[in-house]
């Protein structure tokens, strides 16, 4: 029995380690030349949502960022992903348009690899169930003010959505504090690089199209 015994545990030991090796180290080694393209270097497009955003909601938006640009885009950017993951919402919305099931009808084109070599995309958000929506192509699809009522109260906009509200992201007088207004420029950035079902690089320059060529383009529900 003893001899037994040792034996599995040297077997539970070389298994732990193969493991680690082919899941902790090979994807190091593999993908450590891989470029990971800046924050800086993604926001050089600012989207015209960012700009309305500022208009929408001047005082709030001035108090939270100061003027639209790329600088306070960038801070915008970095901000709402980090309360994206933060509140959970990669829970219940994937980030990932599948090649199955007809997905690019319901929410756009195939995802691509070079959409998340980023470091906004860093970790990646694929996620694993869609209780909402799909939001890589959410850019463009709703107003500011849609997504500014939804953070506030799901039900006002969808109402059958089991979505919670997130009424500490808004001042006493319901108006979006900072937080509420970087997870909307977040929403609107992400799919921001895919024009006429064209998917071009984040931050690349306008009409510059990825080797994945053109793929059809979709609309998608929310949920």
């Amino acid at each position: 029995m003893e001899r037994f015994g040792a034996s599995f545990l040297i077997a539970g030991v070389i298994t732990f380690l193969l493991g680690f090796f082919l899941q902790g180290v090979m994807p190091i080694i593999t993908l450590r030349n891989v470029p990971v393209r800046t924050v800086a270097e993604i926001t050089a497009n600012v989207p015209d949502e960012f700009y309305q955003l500022a208009e929408d909601y001047p005082a709030e938006f001035e108090q939270a960022f100061g003027t639209p640009d790329r600088e306070s885009f960038a801070r915008a950017l970095v901000q709402g992903r980090d309360l994206y993951i933060a509140e959970a919402c990669w829970h219940c919305h994937s980030q990932f348009v599948r090649p199955v099931s007809n997905e690019d009808l319901r929410f756009g084109p195939v995802s691509q690899p070079i959409e998340y070599q980023n470091e906004l995309m860093l970790p990646h958000l694929f996620g694993t169930r869609r209780v909402g929506p799909d939001l890589i192509r959410e850019s463009g699809k709703k107003s500011n003010d849609w997504h500014v009522a939804h953070l506030y109260d799901p039900r006002s906009v969808v109402p059958y959505s089991v979505m919670p509200g997130y009424p500490w992201m808004f001042d006493e007088n319901r108006r979006p504090t900072d937080r509420a207004l970087a997870v909307v420029a977040y929403l609107q950035w992400l799919g921001s690089w895919v024009k006429d079902g064209v998917i071009t690089e984040p931050g690349a320059p306008a009409g510059v199209p990825d080797a994945t060529a053109a793929l059809p383009a979709a609309g998608g529900g929310e949920g």
